[in-house]
C-alpha cells in the first residue's frame, strides 16, 4: 500500500492541492471530535452527581428506593467540605451519626432512638439491671420531657416529685428537643451526688427547682391494705420479673383475708413486661380471652389470651388509674374495663403502648425502634388515645397535702354498691 507521500507524488500539481485539502478536512474534524469528546467527559466529571465526588468514604453506593432523591444530602455534605471554615474540626464519622439521628428524629415518635457509640454502650448498661439514679419513670409527650410516675420510696417520690411534672432543665441543660434516653442519662448518676431539675406543674403558673440526691433505686412491686366493708387493696407498682409470683401471694392473701370485693391500684404503675400484664390479667378472665392485640406496620396482628385461671367469679372490683399509669398496667387496665370485669376510676392514664426492638446498626451502635402498637381487646389505640376512666376523679394538690384521697374513696363507695 502506498503512502500519503507517495501519492502526493505521483499526481500532478491540481491533484496535489486537493489530496491536501482532504487530509487538513480529516485532521481538522478528528480534532473537532476529540475535542467535542473531551470537553464532554471534562463537563460530564464536574456534572456527576454530588455522592461521587465524595472521597474516602465506603458503602456509600447501597441502593436507594426509587422514590427518594438523596442528592441533597451530598450536596450539602460537600459543600460542608469546600466551604466550612472549620475544616480541622470536621468529623466524618460524626456527621454520619448525627444523620442518622436526624432520620430517626424524623419519624416524631419519642420511644424511637439511635444510640451513637457512647450512649449505646450506657444503654446497655442502664437495662442490665441495678442503676443509680433518683428512680422515677419519663417520657417526651409532644415535645415535652415529662415525669410518667415516680416510684415509691426512691428519692424522686421523696423530694416531691409527681406524675405530669414538666422537666424544663436538668442542671443548667434545657430539654427541648431532647429525648426520654438523652434525659436518662443525664439525671442517672453516682450515689451521693445531686441533680437539679427545674420543673413546671399543669396547676401552678411558675416553675420551680427540686434538687435530689441520687441513690441505689430499689424497685418495688406491691403492697396490699384491707379496708371496712369487705375491701382488700393491692396496690401494683410496676410489673417487673418477679411481680407476677407478688401478684399471686397477694391473691392468696385477699383469699385468705376473709374479704369478697378487691381494689386494684395502678396508679403511678409504669408499667413493664407485655407477658406479665397477660399473666396478671389471667386470674380474672377466662381460657382463650384476648387481653391485648399487637398491631405491625404491615397490619398484621398478633393476639395474647388469656391461661384461664379465672379463679373469681362475680368479684366486686374497681381499678384505680391516673396519667402515671401506663404501658403494661395500661394492657391490664383495658382488658378487664373491656370485658367488663372492672371499673375504671381516677384520670385519664398515659397513653404508652408501643413495643420496641433494640437493633444493632454497627458493632458499637443501636437503634431502639418502635415496630408495634398495643390495641385493646376491642382495638383502641393505647398510644393514640390512652384510656378513659368510667367515673372520673381528679385528685389536686391540695387533696394530697391534706393526705386526702377522693379516688380511693369514690373507688370504695363504686364497690360497695356492687
Amino acid at each position: 500500500m502506498s503512502t500519503i507521500y507517495e501519492r502526493i507524488i505521483i499526481c500532478d500539481n491540481g491533484d496535489v492541492v486537493n489530496m491536501l485539502k482532504k487530509i487538513i478536512y480529516v485532521v481538522v474534524a478528528i480534532a473537532l471530535l476529540a475535542g467535542v469528546f473531551a470537553g464532554g467527559a471534562f463537563f460530564g466529571y464536574f456534572q456527576r452527581p454530588a455522592v461521587e465526588k465524595v472521597a474516602g468514604l465506603f458503602n456509600k453506593e447501597t441502593p436507594m428506593p426509587a422514590n427518594v432523591d438523596f442528592s441533597p444530602f451530598w450536596v450539602a455534605w460537600n459543600e460542608i467540605n469546600s466551604k466550612y471554615v472549620s475544616k480541622d474540626n470536621l468529623d466524618d464519622q460524626k456527621r454520619i451519626w448525627g444523620a442518622v439521628q436526624g432520620m430517626v428524629e424524623s419519624l416524631g415518635d419519642p420511644y424511637t432512638v439511635f444510640f451513637p457509640p457512647q450512649e449505646s454502650k450506657m444503654f446497655q448498661e442502664n437495662i442490665s439491671g441495678d442503676f443509680e439514679g433518683v428512680g422515677m419513670e419519663i417520657a417526651v409527650r409532644k415535645g415535652v420531657l415529662m415525669v410518667v410516675s415516680p416510684l415509691k420510696g426512691t428519692p424522686a417520690e421523696k423530694a416531691g416529685i409527681k406524675a405530669g411534672d414538666k422537666i424544663l432543665k436538668i442542671d443548667d441543660t434545657t430539654t427541648a428537643d431532647i429525648t426520654a434516653d438523652q434525659a436518662a442519662q443525664l439525671i442517672r448518676g453516682q450515689r451521693g451526688t445531686q441533680v437539679k431539675l427545674t420543673i413546671l406543674r399543669d396547676d401552678q403558673d411558675k416553675s420551680m427547682e427540686i434538687i435530689i440526691t441520687r441513690d441505689v433505686i430499689k424497685i418495688p412491686v406491691l403492697d396490699t391494705e384491707t379496708k371496712s366493708g369487705g375491701i382488700f387493696v393491692i396496690k401494683l407498682y410496676n410489673f417487673s420479673g418477679n411481680s407476677a409470683s407478688a401478684f399471686r401471694n397477694a391473691l392468696r392473701e385477699f383469699i385468705n383475708s376473709g374479704k369478697n370485693k378487691l381494689i386494684l391500684d395502678l396508679r403511678n404503675n409504669p408499667g413493664g413486661y407485655l407477658e406479665l400484664a397477660v399473666e396478671n390479667s389471667s386470674w380474672f378472665l377466662p381460657t382463650g380471652k384476648v387481653v391485648v392485640r399487637e398491631q405491625f406496620a404491615n397490619g398484621d396482628e398478633e393476639l395474647y389470651r388469656s391461661k384461664g385461671y379465672d379463679i373469681f367469679e362475680n368479684l366486686p372490683m374497681v381499678i384505680l388509674i391516673n396519667e402515671g399509669s401506663a404501658s403494661a398496667s395500661e394492657i391490664m387496665a383495658g382488658a378487664l374495663q373491656e370485658h367488663g370485669i372492672a371499673k375504671l376510676v381516677g384520670e385519664k392514664t398515659f397513653g404508652k403502648g408501643s413495643v420496641q426492638e433494640l437493633v444493632q446498626i454497627t458493632p458499637d451502635t443501636s437503634l431502639k425502634i418502635t415496630i408495634a402498637k398495643w390495641l385493646t381487646p376491642n382495638g383502641r389505640s393505647i398510644s393514640d388515645e390512652g384510656l378513659e376512666p368510667d367515673v372520673e376523679v381528679e385528685l389536686t394538690e391540695e387533696d394530697f397535702e391534706a393526705g386526702r384521697d377522693p379516688q380511693m374513696d369514690k373507688a370504695m363507695e363504686i364497690i360497695s354498691s356492687q
